[in-house]
């Protein structure tokens, strides 16, 4: 499927894992670290932090799109949270994801049909369909 971007941005990363990634407009300029748990120092970012920070945004959004093409007040302090994991897998590494949907005071049925609502137009969830494990958790 093709589209016609509405908003484009770059990222430029130096160094890989150990390095800097920089936005175009200089918004973002971090340095990356590996994480503890393969092997680095931690305590700075990495592309998995990235990755869930736009995937949790980004869900969100398509939560208050889908309520509001259905009329649905979302409750006050709903939050996403997403997780992604790295591993290894058949050939090197792999990523999953869990998306975490806190919906407080809505009926369980009505929050689980607007989560997996909102899977099905998330871009990031398009992306990553078929091609990573995500697992979809609502709370009320």
């Amino acid at each position: 499927m093709s589209i016609t971007p509405l908003y484009s941005t770059t990222a430029t990363a130096t160094g890989g894992r150990a390095g800097k990634v920089t936005s175009a407009d200089g918004i973002i300029d971090m340095t990356l670290a590996m994480p503890k748990e393969l092997g680095g120092p931690g305590n700075a970012a990495n592309p998995e932090t990235f990755f869930a920070s736009g995937y949790a945004a980004c869900f969100q959004g398509a939560l208050g799109l889908v309520a509001r093409n259905q009329k649905i007040a979302l409750p006050q302090g709903n939050t996403v949270s997403v997780t992604i994991g790295i591993g290894k897998d058949e050939t090197s590494f792999g990523l999953n994801a869990k998306i975490a949907v806190a919906l407080p005071g809505m009926d369980k049925a009505q929050a689980e049909a607007l989560v997996a609502a909102a899977h099905q137009v998330c871009p990031y969830s398009k992306a990553t369909r078929g091609n990573i494990d995500v697992a979809l958790e609502t709370t009320v």
